[in-house]
């Protein structure tokens, strides 16, 4: 696999975190640890660019791109940044919801 490949899921993966982790510090009532936030918020990442994707038809083309940012901008875009965050931040609500409806 080679790093064209990679580097967008990585982006993914941490912007969906970071997404996460933004709102399970906001919802104090889901009273999430540590590992569902993360792993809602990967998994959510990934699954939120790739609608955010789906829905913008990939508008910017990756090779042009990448031979503009030297192999970075094609990784560094909207649907990685935006999706990823979004992503996460709505799985992990979901997860915070149901686990806090499991506790009652």
């Amino acid at each position: 696999m080679d790093m064209n490949t990679l580097l967008p899921i990585i982006i993914q993966i941490i912007t969906g975190i970071i997404g996460g982790q933004a709102v399970g510090a906001a919802i104090k009532t889901a009273a999430m640890g540590q590992l569902p936030k993360i792993r809602g918020g990967a998994i959510g990442g990934v699954g939120g660019a790739a609608i955010l994707g789906s829905l913008l038809g990939h508008g910017v083309d990756p090779a042009a791109a990448a031979a503009a940012t030297g192999g970075l901008g094609s990784a560094l875009n909207l649907q990685n940044i935006i999706g990823g965050a979004g992503g996460g931040a709505i799985l992990t609500g979901i997860l915070g919801a149901v686990m806090g409806a499991m506790k009652k």
